[in-house]
């Protein structure tokens, strides 16, 4: 009976709350956990690059937020120093929240549905008026429409089935095994 007992204790202790901080290093991170940590640091990546001479063209044109803002990320995307410290942000929240499940899941669903909402903005907006304060162009519109589409759809499709692991429930043939052991079968 003891032994069976250790051998629930040890299976319980794998299966951390999938709402603790997963930042001790003997829990796993879940698949949403790692996704949302990943397009964070993108985001960060992006956010530093965008400050970068060379990567950035027309570097010595970036104003703090405007449409008159001709600084190019790799010479594609308009950026401002506003535009930039967005990524940032974004990049700092997908690490912070990665270290939850729920938080994670809710970083890919609601920053992609955010991302979604400027594609539809940026798609509606006059590029050379006031409204075009971040500043986007054409190509930032399809790339907040494919980041945000991205982001829904790894929150949604990596949560659908929650990892036994990281959810902090035993799954069904984990819990018949640990219900037998428990029976003495």
């Amino acid at each position: 009976m003891a032994h069976t007992h250790r051998h629930e204790e040890s299976v319980m202790s794998i299966t951390p709350d999938r709402d603790r901080t997963t930042s001790r290093p003997d829990r796993t991170l879940s698949a949403v956990q790692q996704a949302a940590r990943i397009v964070g640091v993108v985001f960060l990546l992006v956010g530093v690059l965008g400050f970068v001479p060379g990567i950035t063209s027309n570097y010595g044109d970036m104003t703090f937020a405007s449409h008159d803002s001709d600084a190019m990320l790799l010479g594609i995307f308009q950026v401002s120093i506003l535009h930039n410290i967005v990524h940032l942000l974004f990049g700092v929240a997908g690490l912070a929240m990665s270290r939850t499940w729920s938080g994670a899941r809710s970083y890919l669903i609601g920053g992609g549905v955010i991302y979604l909402l400027l594609w539809i903005y940026g798609l509606l907006i006059d590029k050379d008026s006031s409204a075009n304060f971040v500043p986007v162009n054409s190509a930032d519109d399809w790339l907040h429409f494919l980041l945000g589409a991205g982001m829904v759809a790894l929150g949604l499709a990596l949560s659908r089935r929650r990892d036994t692991v990281a959810d902090g429930r035993l799954g069904t043939d984990a819990t018949a095994h640990a219900s037998r052991a428990r029976d003495g079968r």
